[in-house]
């Protein structure tokens, strides 16, 4: 039976659409699914501060995410309260917040309207670029925890399943079990839905690590450190950037994490690989 045959639940993010399709040679008409991509905001005690392209789903966790993984917030008691709102131009994420938080904010004001979960386009000044993130802890990861994220990262990914335009970022235990897991299509959107969703959960940084289904850009090793997490790995490759800013933090950072294989980066020890 074909994907688009199966009986499922209509995830969040997901609207059907028809479609003629080209399979061996044979054309058809035929419903499928195609992700969300809606415009987004963060008002930031009335602040208008950024609009993003994400998927419509799991928003508290991104407006917190962003929050602090951008800077504008120390920690979760500076955020008081969100509302939700939604009309026929998109998402507007009201987020009430501590007076410190509004004044880190006028002093540090981008526009990153136009690309998708594009977060250093527009910044106003290259030094928000090389903003000071916190020394990673040193995390070690058991034998075999790579291959073990890496492998069950398909049955978590939904959105991407029915898609296939979905990025994903996962928070890891030490063995390599994804405790949870968030999407979107734009994957620096996916990684701060992970990170708000461990805040809201309290998730201890030193026993676990992140695992994203992207390429390891300089702004995912930045929103990694921000969140305290020790360890990022990526399905794909790293920037030149990415390697200096972890290596300047002490973050553990791997790439081309395919089943038993990856490249370690930064502190491959953490990763069980031993130097030959």
């Amino acid at each position: 039976m074909k994907p688009y045959e199966r009986e499922v639940v209509m995830p969040p993010g997901v609207r059907t659409q028809t479609v003629t399709a080209l399979r061996g040679g044979v054309t058809s008409v035929k419903p499928d699914w195609v992700a969300e991509e809606v415009p987004v905001a963060l008002v930031f005690n009335g602040i208008s501060h950024a609009v993003m392209l994400a998927s419509p789903d799991h928003l508290e966790d991104f407006a917190l995410g962003f929050g602090l993984t951008e800077g504008l917030l120390a920690d979760r008691s500076e955020l008081y309260g969100i509302e939700i709102e939604r009309d026929q131009r998109g998402i507007s994420l009201q987020l009430e917040v501590a007076a410190a938080c509004e004044w880190r904010l006028k002093e540090r004001r981008r526009n990153l309207t136009g690309r998708t979960g594009c977060g250093l386009c527009g910044t106003e000044s290259l030094d928000q670029v090389s903003r000071s993130v916190p020394m990673a802890p040193a995390v070690q990861l058991r034998s075999g925890a790579l291959a073990h994220g890496q492998r069950a990262l398909r049955e978590w990914q939904v959105l991407q399943q029915l898609t296939g335009a979905a990025h994903a970022a996962a928070w890891c235990d030490l063995d390599g079990h994804i405790v949870v897991l968030r999407e979107d299509i734009g994957r620096h959107n996916a990684l701060d839905k992970l990170i708000g969703a461990m805040t809201l959960a309290q998730l201890d940084r030193t026993e676990g690590w992140v695992l994203v289904t992207s390429r390891a850009s300089f702004e995912m090793v930045q929103k990694t450190a921000m969140s305290g997490a020790g360890v990022l790995a990526a399905v794909s490759a790293p920037t030149s950037l990415a390697v200096e800013l972890a290596q300047r933090c002490g973050l553990a950072l791997a790439g081309f994490v395919r089943g038993d294989d990856c490249v370690a980066y930064t502190h491959p020890q953490r990763f069980g690989l031993l130097q030959p």
